[in-house]
């Protein structure tokens, strides 16, 4: 399909003015000034974006795409995402993770979610692993996962400074990060160690340690959930200053005694303290569980984390204007592009994999793109996963 999108406002995510995109072969053919661009011989469909932007697509590096939870028993297994809350959110590239529960989860499944999903049209990456260590792999160790598996960028959730982790020592981290670094070397991947963070005490020590006491740069190291309260967003803005990039889960909004930054908060103490933007990464955490523990470690309460508060965060950010459109086209896509190193995504320009969104005037999300194939136009929802009515 060849599409030609007419007279946006692109943002690339540098802004560029008013452009028309041309889309063909699943990639971005030509960004050229308004009518330079002319298409005969062959069909082509035309898009009107007159009045409206023309950004990345959305990239949500967090995402359980095999539904997470379980930490209330079977019962509270969160269900599979499904192509349409991806695309209806914006989003046209996914990373999957594992989460608390790897045994009744596991890697073969993930990785047949993720190819399901790109079957149905969404680009998908994973990480090797769950919250526990030793990591659970494809292969046998997350080294050649990323050298031989093509969809394994890295290893992750692992998690630290959480009751729910396997308590893993410095050394384990360590080495796990070694093997990312050399595993994503071999398989020319980003090779990222993703490390969720729980809210106990120890918060960031290991992050400050592997980049004191090896020679592992802290380009391969990220942490997520790193807003879960004050305190450790005060240590992630620490590692943000030591050259780190941290990833902030943007939904749902907290409310009180909930000690969560809020997103908005999140920003201005960035801004605040002259950080690069290029080191902030948004994701959703969708499909995963947002269990409640008492003092005691007893669970209390439990929703879900879902894809729709990436873009509804990204709008709000848009709509209050707390980052230009440029930075916050990269904050929730071309960041996430750039560290995990996720080849032709996260920007509009030729040659690039034709991943984008149309926002009309009311930051409504209009058409979305996922490698030139159009899954919402005018704001109808065209795509359908496989198992859809």
């Amino acid at each position: 399909m060849i599409t030609l999108i007419r007279g946006g406002e692109v943002f690339a995510p540098e802004p560029l003015g008013r452009k028309d995109v041309l889309l063909a072969g699943g990639a971005v053919a030509a960004v050229a000034e308004p009518g330079r661009v002319r298409v005969e011989g062959v069909e082509a469909e035309a898009v009107d974006a007159a009045g409206k932007m023309v950004l990345p697509g959305l990239i949500d590096p967090h995402v359980h795409i095999l539904g997470g939870g379980g930490e209330g028993g079977p019962a509270t297994r969160a269900p599979e995402i499904r192509l349409e809350d991806i695309v209806s959110s914006g989003v046209t590239t996914v990373v999957g993770c594992l989460g608390t529960d790897g045994v009744t989860r596991h890697m073969a499944s993930l990785l047949a979610k993720a190819r399901g999903l790109e079957a149905e049209g969404v680009s998908t990456f994973i990480y090797s692993g769950s919250y526990e260590v030793p990591v659970k792999t494809l292969t046998g160790s997350v080294r050649s996962d990323l050298v031989l598996v093509d969809k394994v960028i890295g290893a992750g959730e692992i998690a630290v400074s959480d009751h729910r982790s396997s308590q893993p020592t410095f050394d384990e981290i360590a080495r796990l990060a070694a093997e990312c670094r050399v595993g994503g070397m071999l398989g020319g991947k980003a090779g990222v160690l993703h490390l969720h963070v729980g809210d106990g005490k120890r918060r960031l020590e290991l992050l400050f340690r592997l980049i004191r006491e090896t020679e592992i740069p802290a380009s391969q190291v990220i942490a997520t959930h790193t807003t879960r309260n004050p305190q450790l967003f005060e240590q992630a803005l620490e590692w943000a200053a030591a050259g780190g990039s941290i990833d902030v889960t943007v939904g749902p909004d907290p409310v009180p005694p909930d000690p969560e930054v809020r997103f908005e908060d999140a920003i201005a103490r960035f801004k605040g303290l002259g950080l690069p933007f290029s080191r902030l990464i948004a994701s959703s955490d969708s499909n995963g569980s947002l269990p409640v523990f008492d003092g005691d470690g007893r669970l209390v309460r439990l929703t879900i984390a879902t894809e729709k508060d990436l873009f509804r965060k990204f709008t709000e950010v848009l709509r209050r204007g707390l980052l230009p459109v440029e930075t916050a086209a990269r904050v929730f896509s071309t960041n996430a592009a750039d560290f995990y190193k996720l080849g032709k995504k996260g920007r509009v320009e030729a040659g690039r994999d034709a991943d984008l969104i149309v926002l009309d005037r009311d930051l409504a999300l209009s058409d979305v793109f996922a490698r030139g194939r159009r899954m919402i136009a005018g704001g109808r929802l065209l795509a359908r996963g496989t198992f859809s009515a």
